[in-house]
C-alpha cells in the first residue's frame, strides 16, 4: 500500500533556499513539508567558497544585488552568529589593472551603503607577508564566512521546532493535477524504493539545479543555466580575512577562510546539469594560476582537495552565459503559466537566501490567503550556548573540540555533553583533524536523517580536515555501525560511497604531499579492509 502524507505546503529541495522556505512558513503557522532527494545540503549549498557577501562585489554592475547582500549580510550576523564567522573582507588592486574602476567602485559601494575603509598596504604587508609586491592600494568591507552545513540544520531545527516534517532521501517523481490546480506530488525513497504519495495545496520548487527537472513533471517549463564553479582547498588558514581582487569579478579571485582551510574561488563555465559538477586538473591550475597574482608563493601550500558546484541561474535570454547572467533571484507564480498552486524560486546566493525564503512565503501565504508576517529576520536562528555547558565541554573534550562541537549541534550540544559525561570514553576524538570525538559521531549515526557516512560527516565534518578520512573513516563506521542498523547492514557499500566522494576531490590535486597522503590511504583501505580498487577512475 502506498503511504499518504498530507501538507498544506510541498517544498522541494533540501539547499538554504527550501530550508528558509521550511522556517519561514512554519513560523507563519503553515503546514509545511520538505522534501530532498539527497541529504541535506547534498547540492549547492555544500558546494560554494563559504563568503558571507557584503555586497561589494557586486556594486558597479548590479546595485540592486549589492544593496540585497549587505542587508543579508547584517541580518545573518544578528540571528546566526554560529554560523558566521565575521572575518571582514579585504579588495586589493594590483599594479597593471584599471586604476579607474577603483574609484567607481568606491562610489557604487558607498551609495549601496556598504562600509568601505581604505587600509595601509604596508600594515597589510605586514599581517600577510605573502602578499604579492604588486598589490597597491586595499579596501576593508564587512565581508565574512559562512558555514553552509551548519546553516542548513539550524533552520531545520527551527523549522521542525515550528512543527515541519523534512522528508530526505525522497524524490519528486510525479506532479498531481486537477482542474489546473497542483493537488499533490509523487515521492520515491531513493534508498529504498518506496513509494509515497503528499497532498498539498501549494508546490514550491525551490530545488536549484534540479528546478527545471521539477517544474517539468508539472508540465512547465523553468529556464535555469547550470553553471559549474569549481574551487580549490588549502589544509591551513593563510589568510584570516576574506581577500578579494578589486576588479570586475572573474576566476579565481576570492581567498575564503573557511574553519580549519583557506578556499580558493571560483570558475565559471556552463555545464549540461548539476551531474557534471566534478572539478578537474586543468581548472585547479587555472585557479592556482590566477590566485598567485596575490600570493606569489601560492603553489607551495598545500592543497588538500578540490570541489565544484552548480550555480543554478535564471536565463531570460538565450544569448546570455557564464558571468553575463544575473546572480540575483527570480520568482516564478505559475498561475501566468495556466498552473495555480505552484511557485519556483531560481538564481540567488546563499547570502540572500532568507531573503529569497521571504518573498517565496509571502507569495505562498497570499495563494493559501493566509495573513501572517515574516519574522525570520528578528527571531534568532541559533541560540548562545550556556557558558556553563561550555566550560563543561571544555573539560571533557578540551578547550577547541568543545568549541567546535557548540558550533556545530548548537542545542544538542547538550545531547553530546550528556554522552561524554556518561561515560568519558566518547570524549576521545575520532577525528583529530576536525576535531570532532566519538560521542558526536554516535549522536549523528542515531539521528532520524542518518543513513551514510557522507551524512555524518555533512553533520560533523568528519573526513573534511587534512587527511580527508584516511584515518577517520573506518574509526568511523565502527563507530556508526553500533548506532545505526543502515549503515551495519551496508558498511563496505557506504565506505566505499566515502571514499569515493573523497577520491573525486582528490584526484585534480593529485601531486607532492596530497600525493603521498594518498598512497597511504590506498594501504590501508586494501589492507585493513580488502578493498582492491579503493575508488573508481
Amino acid at each position: 500500500m502506498i503511504k499518504r502524507e498530507r501538507a498544506q505546503v510541498a517544498v522541494v529541495g533540501g539547499g538554504a533556499t527550501g530550508v528558509g522556505v521550511l522556517r519561514d512558513l512554519a513560523m507563519r503557522g503553515v503546514d509545511v513539508v520538505l522534501v530532498e532527494q539527497f541529504d541535506l545540503g547534498h547540492g549547492t549549498s555544500s558546494r560554494f567558497h563559504g563568503l558571507l557577501h557584503s555586497g561589494a562585489r557586486y556594486a558597479v554592475k548590479d546595485m540592486d544585488a549589492a544593496v540585497e547582500c549587505i542587508r543579508e549580510n547584517e541580518i545573518l550576523k544578528q540571528i546566526a552568529p554560529a554560523c558566521v564567522e565575521d572575518t571582514g573582507g579585504l579588495f586589493v588592486h594590483l599594479d597593471g589593472e584599471d586604476p579607474d574602476y577603483v574609484g567607481r567602485w568606491v562610489s557604487a559601494c558607498r551609495a549601496a551603503g556598504i562600509d568601505v575603509q581604505e587600509v595601509d598596504v604596508q600594515d597589510l604587508r605586514a599581517r600577510y607577508p605573502g602578499l604579492s609586491p604588486r598589490v597597491r592600494r586595499a579596501f576593508r568591507v564587512p565581508d565574512g564566512a559562512v558555514d553552509g552545513f551548519r546553516l542548513l540544520r539550524a533552520n531545520v531545527r527551527s523549522a521542525r521546532r515550528h512543527g515541519a516534517r523534512v522528508f530526505t532521501y525522497h524524490r519528486v517523481t510525479g506532479v498531481h493535477i486537477a482542474d489546473g490546480r497542483v493537488t499533490g506530488v509523487e515521492l520515491t525513497n531513493t534508498l529504498t524504493g518506496e513509494k509515497s504519495h503528499l497532498e498539498c495545496q501549494v508546490l514550491v520548487n525551490a530545488a536549484g539545479p534540479w528546478a527545471g527537472k521539477v517544474a517539468e513533471l508539472a508540465g512547465l517549463k523553468v529556464s535555469v543555466l547550470h553553471d559549474k564553479g569549481t574551487l580549490a582547498v588549502f589544509n591551513h588558514r593563510f589568510v584570516n580575512q576574506v581577500i578579494n581582487r578589486l576588479r570586475p569579478p572573474g576566476d579565481g579571485d576570492i581567498f575564503v577562510p573557511h574553519n580549519t582551510v583557506t578556499i580558493l574561488g571560483t570558475t565559471s563555465q556552463e555545464v549540461a546539469g548539476p551531474a557534471f559538477a566534478r572539478p578537474a586538473a586543468e581548472e585547479v591550475q587555472q585557479l592556482l594560476a590566477t590566485g598567485e597574482e596575490v600570493f606569489p608563493g601560492l603553489r607551495r601550500y598545500r592543497l588538500i582537495r578540490a570541489f565544484a558546484g552548480v550555480r543554478p541561474l535564471y536565463r531570460s535570454g538565450t544569448a546570455q552565459a557564464g558571468r553575463e547572467v544575473s546572480r540575483n533571484f527570480v520568482l516564478l507564480d505559475h498561475r501566468e503559466d495556466g498552473l495555480n498552486g505552484m511557485v519556483s524560486i531560481v538564481g540567488g546566493k546563499l547570502t540572500t537566501y532568507r531573503l529569497m525564503a521571504e518573498k517565496t512565503a509571502d507569495l505562498v501565504c497570499s495563494l493559501l490567503c493566509i495573513n501572517s508576517p515574516c519574522r525570520t529576520a528578528q527571531e534568532p536562528l541559533t541560540e548562545p550556548i550556556p557558558p556553563a555547558d561550555l566550560n563543561r565541554g571544555r573539560r571533557l573534550f578540551g578547550f577547541p573540540a568543545a568549541v567546535k562541537a557548540a558550533e556545530r549541534w548548537g542545542s544538542e550540544f547538550k545531547d553530546i555533553l550528556q554522552k561524554a559525561g556518561a561515560d568519558p570514553s566518547k570524549a576521545e576524538l575520532i577525528c583529530e583533524c576536525e576535531l570532532v570525538s566519538r560521542a558526536e559521531i554516535e549522536h549523528a549515526a542515531g539521528c532520524a536523517d542518518t543513513f551514510t557516512l557522507c551524512d555524518i560527516r555533512r553533520k560533523t565534518r568528519m573526513g573534511m580536515g587534512t587527511c580527508q578520512g584516511a584515518f577517520c573513516a573506518f574509526r568511523t563506521l565502527g563507530v556508526a555501525a553500533e548506532h545505526n542498523t543502515c549503515v551495519l547492514e551496508n558498511n563496505l557499500h557506504y565506505l566505499r560511497e566515502f571514499l569515493q566522494s573523497r577520491w573525486e576531490g582528490i584526484r585534480p590535486v593529485l601531486w607532492g604531499q596530497q600525493l603521498r597522503e594518498t598512497q597511504l590511504a590506498q594501504a590501508i583501505y586494501g589492507t585493513i579492509f580488502n578493498l582492491e580498487r579503493m575508488c573508481r577512475s
